[in-house]
Formats: structure tokens, C-alpha cells, sequence
């Protein structure tokens, strides 16, 4: 039986309610651990809001100036490899699912389709399914040096190779979140959250503060990416089967793995969406 995006889709997910405002939505966000929500209105979609939107205009307070209505959306009967297309076609990792008269029902990820790839068994090589932009970065490169990379690259991890080109770690924004001072009057400001209340986390904001947005507002230490990479990351061969890559990306809530040879020299590395193409 052919499967359709409500199996998937998370229902009644969590909304931003226009008119709304910056502070608001960043609670929201930060209080749950998302990157990304619907926006509606008297419970109709009218697009969605992500952490880039906040720091694409950063003196923006109303909702309504923030996020994207041109969003694309899709209807929880169609089938799964309908939004699959989309997802590719769009580049995007998040889908807001209607009914018929355009009421927000759900919400379907990039996450939430890897489980498909896996029940489908997809056994093409990952090796051939990883076409995406692929940065390594040398040991020994200096954090603030990668701080810049990510800026300029838009990528948000990085394998990390020795002077072999062996894999050694991965590096990603989140670690040089873990790494840099910023006050507590920083985020206040810079998210809009309240010195009183205790909606918030580190581990929240982290996953939605853009350390690289601007960078005179984080301080780093003088180190190398070797002393803040993950070690020993977990990868995977050329021939490994795309289902297989999905699982461990799923059960690792990874959106990435690195592609090394049998000498673990790094190939590549392939990414949710790269996997979710394999679908169409």
C-alpha cells in the first residue's frame, strides 16, 4: 500500500501565530529544541519561520516581516515520494502538511523521511547517491579560522582530516557553540529572551543561534579543531547501502556521514537529502 505523508508527519506540531512577534517565536524555539515551525493563522498555514529568517533580518520584530510565505507546503494524503521531489527539488528539510482547506495538521521533515528510505531497503550504494559540496578541514586549522569557513561556505560540518587525509573527527557549529563565550545579556538581546524566565536553554539556543552571524559578538579560544572535533566519528563505505546510511543517521539524529575508504581516507560526505533523492 502506497504510503502517504500523514503516516510520517508529526501531527499538531508547535506554530507561530500571526501577528506574533520575534521574541515570542524565539521562546518557542528555544523552549522546545526546534530549528523551524508553521506559521499559521486562525489555524491556516501561511508559510514558515526558521533560525535563518532571524538573522536574515535581525532588526525585524514582527512576525509577519519575518518569515517565508512562499514556503512550500504539502496535503497529508499525498504520497511520501511526492514530498520526497520537494524536499529535493527545494533544497529545504522541513514540510507543513494541510488538509483539504489548508488547516495546518502536521509537520514532515528531512529526519522523518530517512525512516522511509530505510523501510524501502534502498540498496544503492551511498557512494553513488552523495553529490553535495564537500569542505575538509585540516587538524590543525585554527577555530576561528573555521568560524570564517562556515560563515563564508554556509556549511554547518565539517569532516576533519590529519596530514594523511585520514578521517579523524567532525567538527559543527554546535561544538563551536560549546566553545565560545557569550553572555547572558548577549542572548538576551540578540533572541529576545526574558532575564526571568526560564523557557529557555543552552541547548535550545544552540539550536538556533548562528554563531557566525556576526562575529564580533562571540569570543574564541586561541585552539585548533583537533581540540574541539567529535573523535572517532562514525562513517561509512562507498558501497554501503543508502538504507543502511539512513539508519545510523536516524538513530544518531545525524544529518550528515562521512564516506572514507578502507584506509579510512575520506571520500566525501553524503547528507539526509542526499539519501531522500534516492526515493524519486
Amino acid at each position: 500500500m502506497m504510503k502517504k505523508v500523514s503516516d510520517l508527519m508529526t501531527p499538531e506540531p508547535i506554530v507561530a501565530e500571526l501577528p506574533g512577534n520575534r521574541r515570542e517565536v524565539m521562546n518557542l524555539m528555544v523552549k522546545n529544541k526546534l530549528t523551524g515551525m508553521p506559521v499559521i493563522k486562525d489555524g491556516k498555514l501561511r508559510g514558515l519561520i526558521s533560525r535563518h529568517h532571524f538573522f536574515e533580518h535581525p532588526y525585524e520584530e514582527q512576525l509577519a516581516l519575518l518569515y517565508a510565505k512562499d514556503h512550500p507546503s504539502i496535503y497529508e494524503n499525498e504520497a511520501l515520494d511526492s514530498a520526497a521531489e520537494l524536499f529535493v527539488d527545494k533544497n529545504i528539510h522541513y514540510l507543513p502538511v494541510i488538509d483539504d482547506e489548508g488547516f495546518c495538521v502536521g509537520i514532515l521533515t528531512t529526519a522523518d523521511m530517512l525512516e522511509y528510505v530505510v523501510e524501502k531497503k534502498i540498496d544503492v550504494p551511498v557512494g553513488e547517491a552523495a553529490t553535495r559540496q564537500c569542505v575538509p578541514l585540516y587538524e590543525g586549522t585554527p577555530i576561528k579560522v573555521a568560524l570564517q569557513i562556515m560563515k563564508l561556505t554556509k556549511l554547518y560540518a565539517f569532516p576533519v582530516v590529519d596530514k594523511d587525509a585520514t578521517l579523524i573527527g567532525i567538527i559543527t557549529d554546535r561544538d563551536l557553540f560549546n566553545l565560545s563565550e557569550i553572555s547572558g545579556e548577549i542572548v538576551i538581546s540578540e533572541l529576545g529572551l526574558g532575564e526571568d524566565e526560564e523557557t529557555w536553554s543552552w541547548e535550545g539556543v544552540r539550536n538556533i543561534m548562528k554563531l557566525y552571524y556576526e562575529e564580533s559578538k562571540v569570543d574564541m579560544p586561541e585552539i585548533a579543531v583537533r581540540d574541539a572535533m567529535v573523535s572517532d566519528p562514525i562513517s561509512v563505505f562507498s558501497k554501503t547501502e543508502v538504507y543502511k546510511a539512513a539508519r545510523m543517521m536516524r538513530r544518531n539524529d545525524f544529518g550528515q556521514l562521512p564516506i572514507v575508504d578502507e584506509m579510512d581516507v575520506l571520500k566525501t560526505m553524503v547528507y539526509e537529502l542526499d539519501l531522500i533523492a534516492t526515493l524519486i
